[in-house]
């Protein structure tokens, strides 16, 4: 599947290390992805309990009762395995890993377990160019 059909066919994006801080790169690409139509789920337990862009957040995946089309993973290399491995819990359709982010270990188990990956690449530039929208 490729990154245009990933886009059209998604609706829930979980953003794993999202911040509350507007002028954070996480929280503005989920901005910008909400504002395009795209149900955003916060996941942060520093942030649990309180509200980011109006949607309440949650500890991990494995707290969300919806179904989640896209994990997008705002955290540094190191720390990516676990969150992809409740991506295969959740039944997650695609993992996507943030601009700079690379981890093949957890790229192998979400293939493995039949999730698209994509890594190294903003979700939001990828949008942008791709509806041919002006981030």
């Amino acid at each position: 599947m490729d990154m245009k059909e990933i886009l059209k066919n998604s609706k829930t994006i979980a953003v794993v290390g999202i911040s509350s801080d507007p002028s954070r790169i996480s929280n503005w690409v989920a901005s910008y992805m909400q504002s395009h139509g795209y149900k955003i789920i916060p996941v942060n337990p520093k942030e649990k309990g309180k509200k980011i862009l109006g949607e309440p957040v949650f500890d991990n995946l494995l707290s969300i009762e919806e179904g989640i089309d896209i994990v997008n993973i705002f955290r540094r290399p190191e720390f990516v395995y676990p969150h992809v491995e409740e991506a295969v819990k959740v039944h997650a359709r695609v993992v996507w890993m943030q601009l700079g982010i690379i981890n093949r270990e957890a790229a192998k188990l979400a293939e493995d377990n039949g999730i698209t990956v994509i890594m190294n690449r903003c979700i939001a530039t990828m949008h942008s160019q791709l509806s041919g929208d002006t981030v």
